[in-house]
């Protein structure tokens, strides 16, 4: 006698239930189906079925579980090879050495970029301390335990922040940053105001942003206002101050006591064209994201 069980198994005799079941998906339904099906056969024999379906069903998910794994590790690789390893070995770093107990950094934000692969990113540079010179990097170092004081020159236009809780200055000294604007003829429309907070949400004035996640620095930076935004944007980098609206922003930190390597980047989505801004420039070193190396004093 030949049966066709709910379960997809075939039958002649119980020397032949080793004709198993084979659904692609083997579940809980499935074992629940095939006891139903062969209880009256006894226990033994079902044991030895439900046994042989469970080794299966634990073998599928193990093989995907390791499939899994192995494409999150590939695209981790990747992204530390393309993104992050081949550009810390072709960056220059600007050393910033102290003086007095304090050091200088100096960076400016821009809308575009003067590199041949992507001129079209939004990105930052960095003064050396030495020359003056902008470089095209995000890369400087800094001696541990020494105040910071970071000046950003603001040329990019203005963009609301995605999470209004970025306006608030985070992590600097006293909690505030100084901030002077100016129009494209050098004159001040804002003048040294010292302020914790830079209310994107309530005027079109915040370009960027600068942060230090792992040292609670979240710093909103200042940008020419939405008139002078949609009209007179500096637009070959690197910019300078003439004939260019901008904003001028200071502030200072203490670099921490222990050495070592830590990630700074903008918290604003200005990775156009990338899946809600947040690729591009924003992931890639020498763009919107850097690293300040604490060196021993």
């Amino acid at each position: 006698m030949t049966e066709l069980l709910p379960c997809g198994a075939r039958w002649e005799h119980k020397e032949i239930l080793h004709h198993r079941c084979y659904r692609p998906a083997v579940t809980v339904r499935l074992l629940a189906e095939c006891d139903l099906a062969f209880r009256w056969q006894g226990p033994l024999l079902l044991r030895g079925l439900r046994s042989e379906v469970v080794r299966v069903s634990v073998a599928a998910r193990a093989a995907a579980l390791i499939v899994a794994f192995l494409c999150v590790v590939g695209v981790g690789v990747f992204v530390a090879v393309y993104y992050i390893g081949s550009a810390t070995t072709q960056l220059p770093i600007v050393h910033y050495t102290a003086s007095s107990g304090q050091v200088n950094v100096v960076l400016q934000e821009d809308a575009q970029n003067d590199s041949a692969t992507k001129p079209d990113w939004v990105s930052y540079y960095t003064q050396d301390q030495s020359t003056k010179q902008w470089l095209h990097t995000t890369l400087f170092s800094v001696p541990a335990n020494t105040k910071v004081n970071v000046t950003i020159y603001g040329y990019d236009g203005c963009t609301p922040l995605r999470n209004n809780y970025f306006s608030q200055v985070q992590g600097t000294l006293g909690g505030t940053v100084n901030v002077t604007q100016f129009d494209e003829h050098g004159k001040q429309y804002v003048t040294n105001k010292t302020t914790s907070l830079i209310n994107s949400w309530s005027d079109c004035n915040v370009g960027h942003s600068f942060a230090i996640p792992e040292l609670g620095i979240f710093v909103p930076v200042a940008s020419p206002n939405a008139q002078l935004s949609a009209n007179n944007l500096c637009s070959s980098s690197p910019c300078t101050t003439a004939g260019n609206p901008y904003a001028l922003e200071t502030f200072s930190f203490m670099s921490p006591k222990a050495t070592g390597t830590y990630r700074w980047q903008c918290f604003v989505p200005c990775g156009g064209g990338y899946l809600d801004g947040n690729s591009g420039p924003m992931q890639t070193l020498g763009f919107m994201m850097g690293e300040m190396d604490v060196v021993s004093s």
